[in-house]
């Protein structure tokens, strides 16, 4: 089993994968700042494999410490999401890029990084299908200092990246602000949403996809390494509209209106190709529907929307 350092391993993605890396036996050590108060990793604490430190990964001397003698690292600290982004600019550039960069200049090259990326870097594609070898072009502070990110990590040794597609699902720290799970509440509390450009189309994936992604890719480290991954479900490369027909069909009296003025600052049009990542036998697990079911369940527990990135 593995040594494995996960950098902001309390937040969405990292209080799903946490736990599945310690059921696997591996050995895991986290840090996180809790920006958002999170108890997320609790059921972890009485496993003696487990190892939590409250810090910042721009902290130099601590993450000095943290990562000698790790196999695996995964930086998942991150300001993420548009709105999070230019709500603190100096935050997320020193947070999504510098910090990354520190770390290589820490780390050994023996030591294994799978870096989780973001498909926003396709930005507003005009070039039909995206590929891995599509041009990038982030439209978005956290589009740009994630692909900022992600070509300095492909140029250094024992490196991979995934592309991950707009998440949804439930984590033990919940983000209602995610396109799917945001819809999904509205349709829940409010029975209607206005939505902007509603041709605007997305990629989408479940959180526990992604993880399944990561946890692939460390058993397939040899095979994969070198390379970015799109990672998401090629059933659904939906448009906002498109998104809100399939929830209607979970929720007959939800009501979606595109507005005729104003439009969504948040400028993503793309459709993606998952194709080079599904070649080296990943799978998805849970569809679209699947997800609104399970957050239907989740708005059954959780009746306020704070469990946000926004």
């Amino acid at each position: 089993m593995s040594k494995i350092l996960v950098t902001g391993g309390a937040g969405y993605i990292g209080s799903v994968l946490v736990p599945q890396l310690l059921t696997l036996g591996h050995t895991v050590t986290v840090v996180d700042n809790f920006y958002y108060n999170q108890s997320s990793l609790l059921d972890c604490c009485v496993n003696p494999d487990f190892i939590i430190i409250r810090g910042d990964v721009r902290d130099k001397e601590l993450m000095s410490k943290l990562v000698v003698g790790q196999d695996y690292i995964i930086p998942l600290a991150a300001i993420v999401g548009f709105p999070r982004c230019e709500a603190d600019k100096l935050a997320a550039t020193t947070i999504n890029f510098d910090a990354i960069k520190m770390l290589f200049e820490l780390r050994s090259k023996e030591q294994k990084v799978i870096y989780p990326c973001t498909n926003s870097g396709y930005g507003k594609s005009e070039n039909g299908m995206c590929t891995e070898e599509s041009p990038l072009n982030p439209v978005s502070l956290y589009g740009k200092t994630k692909t900022q990110a992600e070509s300095l990590v492909l140029s250094e040794e024992n490196t991979l990246t995934f592309r991950f597609a707009t998440l949804f699902g439930a984590s033990p720290r919940p983000r209602i602000d995610l396109l799917v799970n945001d819809f999904v509440y509205r349709a829940v509390y409010d029975r209607a949403v206005v939505i902007f450009e509603g041709h605007f189309r997305r990629n989408y994936c479940h959180i526990r996809d992604a993880v399944g992604a990561i946890i692939h890719a460390i058993n397939n480290f040899d095979s994969m390494k070198g390379k970015a991954y799109n990672c998401g479900l090629s059933s659904a490369n939906l448009t906002k509209k498109e998104l809100c027909e399939k929830i209607k069909e979970h929720f007959p009296g939800f009501v979606y209106l595109e507005a005729l003025v104003g439009e969504d600052p948040d400028k993503r049009d793309y459709l993606v190709s998952n194709e080079r990542l599904e070649a080296t036998g990943w799978k998805p697990q849970y569809t679209i529907d699947d997800g609104i079911e399970e957050m239907k369940k989740v708005f059954q527990i959780i009746r306020n929307n704070t469990y946000s990135n926004i």
